[in-house]
């Protein structure tokens, strides 16, 4: 049996299409903090499993919605994610051949309306599927991971991810990671300057746009870029004026 766990707040324009990808689960368990749109009446159509909580941080959530589930193997998703018939195929025939503990999916994620192949974007193996007894999520509030007991395998088809719809959507995310990763930073002991992170938003872009080729995705390829380095300048900054804060 599977159960698929997805954290949301404010996601109706994603919600559906990604609750409809996955309701040939045994079990969805859905985790609001906050909805104020119509999120929570969208995933009570799917589901009877929706419930609201405080915010956390990303892992503590995941986390509680993982303590809800109830089969043997989790399905891990995001609110903009959609599962393929190819992964479902290639799910169900996994967790039957009950050879590994998780599996590691392909993600191919959008970026202002088009799939992004380069840039350090594509593959992007992420640990999503496991078997809920050997699994859990570490408590970061950003980037959190799956840590497994156990041996890990790897499947083909594609988890697809509308990442960002368009530029509104790129600059509200900008904002919003920038601060809980400028948090995660300090919670961790980092250190910035205003020099440090001018040089890491620089090194980004050169490191997406150039070395990562992702001019090869065109004009999109460049806006990922610009906005990738944006995002690090901006995760540094905050940072150093959380340090200037605490002093």
């Amino acid at each position: 049996m599977l159960t698929v766990i997805i954290i949301t707040k404010n996601e109706e324009s994603h919600i559906a299409k990604c609750l409809e990808s996955v309701k040939w689960a045994d079990e969805i368990i859905v985790l609001d903090s906050g909805s104020s749109d119509e999120t929570v009446s969208i995933c009570h159509q799917f589901t009877p499993h929706v419930f609201e909580t405080d915010w956390q941080g990303f892992g503590v959530q995941k986390q509680r919605a993982l303590n809800k589930a109830t089969s043997d193997w989790v399905l891990s998703i995001d609110a903009d994610e959609i599962v393929t018939p190819e992964l479902r195929a290639e799910i169900e025939h996994a967790i039957n051949q009950n050879q590994h503990d998780a599996f590691l999916l392909s993600r191919l994620s959008s970026y202002c309306g088009k799939f992004i192949k380069h840039g350090g974007w594509y593959p992007d193996y992420i640990l999503r599927l496991f078997r809920r007894e050997r699994g859990h999520f570490t408590d970061d509030v950003i980037h959190e991971r799956v840590i497994v007991e156990g041996n890990i395998g790897k499947l083909n088809a594609h988890i697809l991810h509308e990442s960002y719809s368009d530029l509104s959507e790129v600059l509200i995310k900008i904002n919003s990671y920038s601060t809980l990763q400028a948090q995660k930073l300090l919670a961790h002991g980092a250190k910035s300057s205003l020099s440090k992170a001018i040089f890491r938003g620089l090194w980004k872009f050169i490191q997406t746009y150039l070395i990562k080729a992702a001019f090869l995705d065109g004009k999109h390829g460049l806006m990922l870029a610009i906005s990738s380095a944006e995002s690090v300048y901006y995760k540094y900054l905050k940072l150093l004026e959380l340090q200037n804060k605490c002093r």
